[in-house]
């Protein structure tokens, strides 16, 4: 099947599943018709956090959000199916391949940055443009050998993981998101985030055992495409760190700040992200 052509995609935009090569079923929703848009979420969401995105840009574009493996709804992914950002790259590639969607302007937030980032890495062809929205994980700068996680986020995620997997989820997810975001943010947050983080929960405590990969000058010298990098004017300094870091190492990278936004820039100012993905994308089109 074919996602740009087949009318079904575009006639009724609800909940779809493709089956991938490996077996793993990944569930997505399509809107729209047009260069494929394909949106990958972070931690805690799932598809249903890109509808901001999905239903305004669906009039220049086919918006397609999946949700990865281990998210809401799982599907073929029990208890010891492989939790990883390499196992989610792959799937991925799978998906565009299987759709025949590529190549993509593929868009990734947070910890789905990393793995769009890595994607657009080791599947060049797949990938006709890339946005990484506060992009998360590492940082590893030349000469600098501290290309892992701060101790005080090894310690907060390990108080996050037991309240989790202790039956308190939700004192668990106030306290990760807001140190993610800005301090409030979780209470502040509509009760439809709050439902889609708690729906993801369980697999907050497995990616704290999967950590992402350094970003680094020479993993980013391989991105091919041409790159947007936005960062939230007031989202935490690591992930303007690495906004700018790879804004001077990505050869053909543009770079943006979302005035008075923070992580969650894509729902809480939607129109002003959406106006960056439209002109972005479009120009490439």
């Amino acid at each position: 099947m074919n996602a740009r052509t087949d009318p079904s995609l575009i006639a009724h935009p609800a909940l779809s599943f493709a089956r991938l090569a490996s077996g793993v079923r990944i569930p997505y929703v399509a809107h729209g018709a047009g260069e494929p848009l394909l949106f990958v979420h972070g931690s805690l969401c799932d598809y249903r956090y890109w509808s901001a995105q999905t239903h305004a840009l669906s009039s220049g574009f086919l918006c397609v959000s999946v949700s990865l493996s281990h998210y809401w709804p799982a599907q073929d992914a029990g208890a010891d199916a492989d939790f990883s950002w390499r196992a989610h790259v792959a799937e991925l590639a799978g998906f565009i391949s299987a759709m025949q969607l590529g190549p993509v302007h593929l868009v990734g937030h947070s910890r789905g940055g990393c793995v769009a980032f890595q994607l657009a890495r080791a599947h060049p062809a797949l990938v006709k443009t890339l946005t990484l929205a506060d992009p998360g994980g590492p940082l590893h700068i030349d000469g600098d050998a501290a290309d892992s996680e701060p101790e005080a986020t090894t310690i907060l995620r390990t108080k996050v993981a037991g309240l989790i997997e202790g039956g308190a989820p939700e004192a668990g997810l106030e306290m990760f998101v807001d140190s993610v975001s800005m301090p409030g943010i979780w209470r502040k947050s509509p009760p439809s985030f709050r439902a889609m983080a708690l729906d993801n929960a369980a697999t907050l405590p497995r990616q704290f055992r999967d950590p992402l990969p350094a970003y680094t000058r020479a993993a980013a010298a391989e991105v091919a495409c041409r790159t947007l990098l936005v960062a939230g004017e007031k989202s935490p300094r690591v992930y303007r760190d690495n906004v700018d870091s790879l804004a001077g190492w990505i050869e053909h990278a543009e770079q943006r700040s979302m005035a008075g936004a923070s992580h969650g820039m894509n729902v809480t100012h939607a129109a002003a992200f959406n106006r960056l993905l439209q002109t972005f994308a479009g120009a490439a089109a």
